[in-house]
């Protein structure tokens, strides 16, 4: 099932932020997590899901990905905050 999604991941607690955004939530954290994708995840070892939002369609989905990677550090690193304070690893409440 195709869900649009938003979402951040991340190398540790405060470190280096990935914005993505997806129709299957599931599927591409679970290739982040395994680097079975070749790129900045990867490189950086960003596998950890530390903030998702789910969108009504791809269009605002893409939408909310321009604005949060286009917005400050600080910016992001608040709105993972008040999702998940201690940047516990989401994945399995995607599960």
């Amino acid at each position: 099932m195709k869900t649009p999604a938003v979402y951040i991941m991340a190398n540790k607690k405060n470190g280096t932020l990935y914005v993505g955004v997806t129709s299957n939530l599931q599927r591409r954290v679970y290739e982040h997590r395994q680097g079975l994708i070749y790129g900045f995840t990867k490189k950086y070892g960003c596998n950890l899901l530390v903030f998702y939002e789910i969108c009504e369609t791809m269009e605002y989905a893409a939408l909310r990905e321009k604005k949060l990677k286009s917005g400050s550090r600080s910016k992001k690193i608040s709105l993972i905050e008040r999702m998940n304070p201690e940047w516990a690893d989401l994945y399995q409440t995607i599960m």
